[in-house]
């Protein structure tokens, strides 16, 4: 039956639509925004409760991703199989203004709530930067949790942030626990843990649609704050296991890695999934099935299932690719 076998999948994206958001996210990634409005995020691969992307062509089309992973889960997963979810989220996000200062729980501490839930460690990648555009990560050498909590009172949190200006390709990595906020200008990919919860610790005293301040959660984003952690820089990429290859990221929840090349380049064959996103260029993706092109922009999940995939860039591309450990 066509069914017993996994191919590569792409998904049809959720957006979302914050105060902050813009319009960027068609211009610079060509995505199909839905009309008027802001819109913040899109989020490409996602298995967080309700929120599910849904498989986007093949025989699969319309078919949940958290009911993908119930029927294919190891050809899926490979090596990282069984999971109770599909273990990362992959999204875009577009700051037309400053995100609010916000923390994430750690996996210990997020497992204490009710009911319990996975922490959030996730890194960004920028892929747009207007001059001047400010990253805020971790906290400067010295602040602790007195400190902070005086300023944020004083309604003057940014005193204690660790902040730098960013270049288009950096890679900011955000433990569980770091405190930071994504700047005005910007337009990035972020890869994540699966989960949603965030505690916002200052909003820049601005109003939401509502005309009220937008709810702050002090008390529980004080407690959720590594304070040794100190300030956050963008991250040094180190040589991967071939010339074209940069690893920008690795961590117990996910490896993100750099790849910029001119000829085919084939992934996989390691009994894991890899998410493929393009940075630059296009690039066909061939499997067994009929090939896949992806522009900038575009992102699919190779499931562990298809061995090695070669990706044949038309012209020069860069891409990452993401997989677990």
């Amino acid at each position: 039956m066509a069914e017993r076998f996994l191919y590569p999948l792409r998904f049809q994206p959720l957006y979302k639509s914050y105060l902050w958001g813009g319009r960027r996210l068609a211009a610079l990634l060509g995505k199909q925004l839905p009309p008027d409005g802001p819109w913040a995020e899109c989020w490409e691969i996602a298995d967080l409760g309700s929120e599910q992307t849904c498989v986007a062509s093949g025989h699969l089309q319309g078919i949940a991703l958290n009911e993908v992973l119930a029927r294919y889960g190891r050809e899926l997963l490979g090596r990282h199989y069984p999971r109770p979810r599909f273990p990362l989220l992959l999204k875009f996000l577009d700051a037309l203004q400053s995100l609010s200062v916000q923390v994430h729980p750690s996996d210990a501490l997020a497992a204490r709530l009710v009911p319990p839930a996975a922490g959030k460690t996730e890194a960004w990648v920028v892929l747009a930067a207007e001059p001047r555009s400010i990253i805020y990560a971790g906290l400067k050498s010295g602040v602790d949790r007195e400190t902070l909590a005086e300023a944020v009172q004083r309604g003057a949190c940014q005193e204690c942030l660790h902040s730098f200006e960013p270049a288009v390709g950096d890679c900011v990595f955000l433990p569980a626990g770091t405190v930071h906020a994504l700047g005005a200008g910007l337009v990035v990919a972020e890869i994540q843990q699966p989960s949603d919860i965030t505690y916002r610790l200052f909003d820049w005293n601005r109003l939401g649609p509502n005309g009220r301040p937008r709810q702050l959660h002090v008390a529980e984003a004080l407690e959720a704050i590594d304070y040794e952690r100190g300030p956050v820089r963008p991250c040094k990429p180190q040589p991967g296991n071939l010339p074209h290859v940069s690893r920008l990221v690795e961590c117990p929840y996910f490896c993100i890695e750099r790849c910029d090349f001119d000829r085919p380049y084939s992934l996989g064959g390691d009994e894991r999934f890899h998410i493929v996103v393009v940075l630059e260029g296009e690039i066909v993706v061939a499997a067994d099935t009929a090939p896949v092109v992806l522009e900038r922009g575009g992102v699919v999940l190779l499931p562990a299932s298809l061995g090695r995939v070669f990706l044949e860039p038309l012209g020069g591309a860069s891409v990452l690719d993401v997989y677990l450990p």
